[in-house]
Parts: C-alpha cells; structure tokens; sequence
C-alpha cells in the first residue's frame, strides 16, 4: 500500500478523545500529510475509538466495514483508542482491512506505524510506557476560540463498571511544566478558553517551578495568570478529590467558570458501594453544597447509570431523589451495559433491557426538566459569552455562556470574541441573546 498523502480523524466518546484526535492530527501534518475533506478522499482514516458505551466494539467493526469505497478500493485504515486498546491484534483478525492499530498511551507512534503498514508490515502498539507520550507530540500549532488540555490519564478508582483503568492504564499527572507550556502554545495560537481534562482531573498534583507540592487548584491559579487567557474549565471530576483548594478556587478565581461536572452515578448507598464508587449519596451532596457554598451561582452537571446489576424500583428512586436535591442544569444519563472483563458484568441480579428503557426514560424527563428550568432562571442575565461558531441564519452567531450554555445571538464580531448580552429566552437546549457590547479581557 502507497504511504498516505491525506488523512481524516473520526474522534467518538469523550473530550479526552477529541483532544487525542487533534493531537494526532497535529502529528500526521508534521509529517507532511495533509487534512482531507472526507472519509471518501482520505488515504489514511484514523477511527480514535471509545469502549464506554454498549456494544463499542462491534460498532467499531462496522465502521471498519463502511469505508469500502464503491471501485472496491479502500483507505489505510488506523483502529486507535479504548478500543485499539481492548481489542488489540483481536481486530486486525476480524478485520483484515485494518492496517494500524495503536492505543491511546502510544498514539504519538503513529507516523511511525503508517510507515511500517506501508510497507506491508503488522503495525500494532498498544504499550502502555511508563514514558510519557506527551514530550513526543508536536507543539501545538492553531487553535480554535475554545481548546481542550489534557492534565491527568488514567484512573486508580476501579469502579466495577468501568473498562477506563483497563485501557488507560493507572492515574499519572501530567508534569507541571509541560501542561503550562502547552496552556501558553494554546492561548499563542488563538484560544481564549482551555478545558482542562482528565479521566479523574481534580486528582491531578504535581510540584511548581519551585518544586512546591501543588493540586489543581495551584494549576487553575497558575493558568489565571496567563496574559489572554479568559475562561478555565475542568473535567471530569471524583466526589473524592474535590479538595478545599479547589472549592475555594471557584470562589476565588476569576476565570474559572461557574460550572462543575461531578459524577455521582446512583443515589443508593447500597448500589454505589456495587459500584465501588467509593463515596455515598450523603457525601456528594456534602460536597456540592460546600461548592455552592463558595460559588453560589454554579451549574452542576452530573453522570447518572440506570439499571446496574440487582438495582430495585426503591434503589432508583433514590437516584430520582438525589436529582431533585442536587437540581442539575446539564447531566449524561445511561442505561448500565455490560464492560467485558469488568466485576460488574459478572455480578447477578442483571436488570431487564425493558426495566433499564422504563427507567431511563422517568430520569431523563426529570433531568430534561431541570435542564429547561435552568436555562429559563438564566433570562434576564447579562453575562459574556465566548462565540465559537456561526449559526445557522445570516449574521447569527453560537456562543458559550460561564455556565457552559449554548446562546444565539445576532452579531458582527467575529469568531473567538468575548461579547456582553443579555439572554433574553431560554429554551430546553439553549437560550437567545442580544448584543450589549463587544469586549475583551485586557492582556
């Protein structure tokens, strides 16, 4: 097969996800490959897959199978991710058209890999190094207004439904340095908002450039300094190290937006032990009301899981009670499915498909509700939004509000400005504003 001239990246799952998949963009144009407009006219498709969801694999393999072209041709196809990594030589076995598979501690590998499956070679990697992958990609080089940095792989907590220590390996922090030098390269090349990520991000510590022990919220303080950086987002987050720093870092820190995603996944105390979750229903509320406490205008989302293994009708009523005394304005809600290889997929007391659609759909009128009530308290604030995007009509633009809303509004400024509206209508998934005036955050 010729080595690619051109290259498209299909990124499923999580932000950490599409971070990879810009970062292994960034490594293909290094090389000299080139963004394509299209699967159809790709050389090489890299699929950067997710192993969360149900049946992640098998969706996978039919992917594998679409991008046959109609002559019979078809691209270099690269497998990367969570699934690269659970499957391993398992997918090029079931699929022979597959010519790469990489995981996501070894993606910065993949020019080399295209290089050997070039040349007819196996070109699989799915090591898991000590090394960090981080000091060998590129520098980054454009941005959009908005950009996502990792901080924190992995994650030691071993939650008995989840695949992510199987296939992301243990937590490792990202080293001071690095993660500040790559926040300058984002903000010299256009954004003015970083997303901060990490399977467990709030479990992030490292030491400053005085070797003083740090946690996130010295990484947050350290970044508010940055001259054109005006918004800080961090996800996802543990109940368990939501530190008193960090809480009082959304009190004190201007540029940390006000929102905070803290999965908690049931309301049972009986279900959330099954899980491993390692806190208990009374603890999470504990926790967001001392971040209320400190930012009483935060926006709470969370991540909720219907049906795991032996949950009763009374079990889930328990996550409904907790969705009432938390009030979320955004939440990830999902019917439990089995992981392979997970303690939970083991365990009796499997909940019907049936009860699991039942329960699923009573949860998310609830949180739909909430969503919608909270975007309509928002009318009648004047608040900055961060525009990312052009709307669908002439002259309309798609902006951020510090709660992680989408607004429309009518305008002129381009893409990556700050502009001060006042939001005027609320709906279920996003609210209207109206212009006020442009504005900037002084460098």
């Amino acid at each position: 097969m010729p080595k690619p001239r051109t290259f498209q990246i299909k990124s499923y799952g999580c932000q950490m996800n599409v971070y990879d998949g810009e970062r292994m963009a960034e490594l293909l144009e290094a090389e000299g490959l080139a963004a394509a407009g299209a699967t159809g006219e790709a050389d090489l498709v890299v699929l950067n897959t997710c192993h969360i969801r149900e049946r992640a694999a098998e969706k996978v393999y039919s992917e594998i199978g679409r991008l046959r072209r109609e002559d019979g041709s078809r691209p270099m196809i690269a497998v990367a991710g969570c699934v690269a990594q659970a499957e391993g030589a398992e997918i090029p076995r079931r699929a022979p058209s597959v010519d790469i598979v990489v995981g996501p501690q070894a993606y910065h590998r993949l020019p080399q890999l295209v290089g050997e499956a070039a040349e007819g070679r196996p070109a699989l990697d799915t090591d898991m190094p000590l090394l960090s992958k981080f000091g060998a990609l590129p520098k980054r080089r454009r941005q959009g207004p908005s950009g996502f940095l990792t901080v924190q792989e992995g994650c030691d907590k071993f939650c008995t439904y989840c695949v992510v220590p199987y296939t992301r390996g243990a937590e490792v922090s990202r080293p001071w340095a690095a993660v500040m030098d790559e926040a300058r390269a984002l903000v010299d090349a256009g954004a003015k908002e970083i997303t901060l990520l990490g399977q467990n991000v709030n479990a992030w510590e490292g030491e400053d450039e005085k070797g003083v022990a740090q946690g996130l919220d010295g990484l947050i303080r350290a970044l508010d300094r940055l001259p054109g950086l005006a918004r800080i987002r961090y996800t996802t987050s543990h109940p368990n190290d939501m530190r008193d720093g960090l809480i009082r870092a959304h009190a004190e820190v201007e540029t940390l937006m006000p929102f905070l995603h803290l999965p908690v996944q049931s309301g049972s105390d009986r279900v959330l032990k099954a899980m491993n979750r390692s806190h208990s229903a009374e603890s999470y509320l504990r926790v967001i009301a001392r971040v209320r406490a400190a930012r009483p205008d935060i926006a709470i989302s969370g991540d909720f899981i219907v049906g795991f293994p032996g949950e009763t009708e009374a079990e889930f009523e328990d996550t409904l009670k907790i969705i009432a005394a938390v009030n979320y304005a955004q939440a990830y809600s999902f019917k439990y499915s089995a992981r392979p290889g997970t303690p939970a997929a083991a365990m009796e007391g499997q909940v019907s498909p049936q009860v699991q659609d039942e329960r699923l759909q009573r949860l998310q009128a609830l949180l739909n509700t909430q969503q919608h009530a909270f975007n309509r308290a928002s009318v009648g604030r004047r608040t900055a939004i961060l525009l990312e995007r052009d709307g669908r009509r002439p002259g309309q633009r798609i902006g951020k509000s510090p709660w992680l809303q989408s607004v429309h509004v009518e305008t002129e400024a381009p893409i990556g400005s700050l502009v001060e509206v006042d939001l005027v209508d609320g709906g279920p998934n996003s609210l209207r504003g109206v212009l006020v005036a442009a504005m900037e955050r002084a460098a």
